[in-house]
């Protein structure tokens, strides 16, 4: 039996494609957490101040704001929230974008595509 709600762990999971969103949704879904879904940056900085999650995954590559920029607000506004970069690559003068997510704070970097126990086990391991 699931936990109610009140007591679920909550996750903010910002991601533009949506069928990448949905299915990493219903994977952390299926291992016990609450999601709440942003297509980009912008809206998953509305929702991380309403609703106050316990962890973040974002992309990286995103329209309206991007992931960096998005960690760099996160991390101004709430320093311990653990967030978690996701990205199926790309890169910014010759530097991969991971990288610079990991220095700009992200507490783990994920590379697209990824499987299901790697995510969670991920989440785990930060929370």
């Amino acid at each position: 039996m699931k936990q109610a709600d009140t007591d679920m762990t909550k996750i903010l999971l910002i991601e533009d494609d949506p069928m990448v969103r949905h299915a990493l949704g219903r994977v952390l879904s299926q291992g016990g957490y609450e999601v709440v879904e942003a297509e980009d940056g912008e809206e998953g900085l509305n929702l991380f101040r309403r609703e106050c999650p316990d962890l973040v995954i974002t992309d990286i590559i995103m329209p309206n704001k991007d992931g960096l920029e998005t960690i760099i607000e996160i991390r101004r506004d709430s320093p311990e929230t653990k967030v978690v970069a996701i990205s199926g690559g790309g890169y910014i003068r010759g530097e991969d974008y991971l990288g610079v997510a990991d220095r700009l704070g992200a507490a783990k970097t994920l590379v697209k595509p990824f499987g299901s126990r790697v995510l969670l086990d991920t989440v785990g391991g930060l929370l």
